[in-house]
């Protein structure tokens, strides 16, 4: 079996959809008409969850009517935040094929259909043509990706001149080897996570000017602490970890926060620009 397959194998789920919406529901949500606020903690699949989106949003600058590239877009939650938020138009692509119909069902059902749309495919190989995007960015996708330079370069093959592209990835820390098994892999056959001077290499490699680079350990600190609080109450509300990863919840989230805490692993947000 193949890395790709490895990786897509680790997020299906064919259940997802009944999943979230009968998460939803039980949680008194008219699943029918959702809004933003309803799939918030649901549907944002990394660490600090929607204000991290949030903060990636405005550090890019996004304008009304941009064509907004989502590599890796799991089922959603970011592409449309930007969506509404920002009146652009998002298009995403995700290995996991399950994803991408959540992700479609979710847009759908939250009135936003006409404004984002989910491909599956492999972020190395896009189906788009060259410069047909102003911006793109990425959350949390690259950890399992091996050939990082080949990514970079089809973020830029895709960017018009001048395009600015965002980063929200978690990268290797100086705190000693990843405890696996995590959200995004259950051992290290699927996890390629590199130091923070690697990625600044590979980007300016693929030809980016890096505009911004902001370390965000001490919120992911503060992200860990709010969310072992609510894991705690007698009956805690839907998150996306345990709604996507299932069974396999407890561990991984244990792990993760392990890793934060000790700084085996980093959180970054980057911004880059493609020169005009």
């Amino acid at each position: 079996m193949s890395i790709d397959q490895r990786v897509a194998e680790h997020y299906t789920r064919n259940d997802l959809a009944s999943t979230i919406l009968s998460a939803l529901r039980a949680a008194g949500k008219d699943v029918e008409r959702l809004s933003l606020e309803d799939l918030a903690p649901v549907d944002e699949f990394h660490v600090r969850g929607r204000s991290a989106t949030a903060e990636l949003a405005s550090a890019l600058g996004l304008a009304a009517g941009q064509r907004v590239l989502d590599v890796g877009s799991g089922i959603g939650g970011p592409s449309r935040y930007i969506a509404a938020t920002y009146d652009c138009k998002v298009v995403g692509i995700d290995l996991t094929e399950e994803y991408c119909r959540v992700a479609t069902l979710l847009a759908e059902r939250a009135g936003l259909g006409d404004r984002v749309e989910y491909h599956p495919g492999n972020a190395l190989a896009m189906p788009f043509a060259d410069t047909d995007f102003e911006v793109a960015y990425t959350q949390h996708v690259a950890m399992n990706i091996e050939d990082k330079a080949q990514l970079y370069a089809e973020v830029w093959r895709l960017l018009k001149p001048g395009g600015r592209f965002g980063i929200y990835d978690v990268l290797r820390g100086e705190g000693g080897d990843i405890v696996y098994p995590v959200p995004w892999a259950r051992d290290a056959s699927t996890s390629f996570l590199v130091p923070p001077s690697e990625l600044r290499m590979l980007l300016e490699a693929a030809g980016f000017a890096i505009v911004s680079w902001r370390e965000t350990a001490a919120e992911a600190r503060q992200w860990v602490d709010e969310m072992k609080a609510r894991m705690a109450e007698p009956n805690p509300p839907p998150t996306a970890a345990r709604l996507l990863l299932g069974g396999d919840f407890r561990p991984m989230i244990q792990n993760i926060f392990r890793n934060l805490l000790e700084d085996r692993v980093r959180p970054v947000e980057v911004i880059c620009r493609k020169p005009a």
